[in-house]
């Protein structure tokens, strides 16, 4: 009989402990069918943060390593500059990078250092009970929101695939989504290229990755999905922001 789909071999057999419709386990399973793809499961060392992805380790056959709320950036900049042949892929929520961790991603960018960063926006604190990120949108209900975030007192959402593209040291930026198949397969495309630029010896390349949060939002998957395709991406478009090598 044919084999038409298979668990990733980059993958341990434990169930993903991840809510149901979180777009976590999507992108998880796409980074192992790339890592089965390319060969590189003896070369890649994932470097975790702190949120919902803090178990991943339980998940991937990878070397691993879970860094401080926020400081993903710092310490896979000590380990590729201390084993540059190896694959060492950055892994972060909206929370964990774009609150605590700011300044570590963006020093990180400016040094252009030689790391692949895979960015999980979900427009909230999906692990520590629902509270607003700093890229929760205008008006959306949190638990540290319920009347609606207000950019007057609590800023705009932060566009990182934007931002992130005007610094130097970033060759590559893209937004994506994992809402429908169709973009899902533009993620895969998305993050096997930032992997593969990585293995060239080129500088930071940056996939940010739109992911519904069923539990946090407080709906049901189905309905998380359309929340992603009519309340995130006209906030956060999807496309290049940033690729050096087509620029040039």
């Amino acid at each position: 009989m044919q084999v038409v789909y298979k668990r990733p071999s980059a993958l341990q057999d434990n169930y993903f402990k991840y809510c149901g419709g979180c777009g976590h386990a999507i992108i998880n399973k796409l980074i192992a069918e790339i890592i089965d793809e390319k060969g590189w499961l003896g070369d890649t060392i994932m470097v975790w943060p702190i949120g919902c992805s803090v178990y991943a380790d339980q998940y991937f056959k990878t070397d691993s390593i879970c860094a401080l709320h926020g400081r993903a950036p710092a310490l896979a900049t000590g380990i590729k500059r201390a084993r540059p042949q190896n694959l060492v892929v950055v892994y972060q929520g909206d929370g964990d990078m774009v609150s605590e961790g700011m300044s570590e991603i963006i020093h990180a960018a400016i040094r252009g250092e030689k790391f692949s960063v895979i960015f999980v926006n979900n427009a909230i604190y999906g692990m520590t009970g629902g509270q607003m990120a700093p890229t929760t949108l205008e008006g959306q209900k949190t638990s540290t929101t319920p009347y609606g975030k207000s950019i007057a007192h609590e800023g705009a959402p932060v566009n990182m695939a934007e931002l992130i593209s005007n610094i130097t040291g970033c060759i590559y930026s893209e937004r994506v989504a994992v809402n429908s198949p169709r973009n899902i397969a533009m993620t895969k495309k998305a993050i096997r290229k930032s992997l593969e630029l990585q293995m060239e010896g080129k500088g930071m390349s940056f996939v940010e990755i739109l992911s519904p949060c069923p539990t946090g939002w407080g709906l049901k998957p189905l309905k998380s999905l359309d929340f992603v395709e009519d309340n995130m991406i006209p906030v956060y478009p999807l496309g290049v922001f940033k690729d050096t090598e087509v620029d040039h």
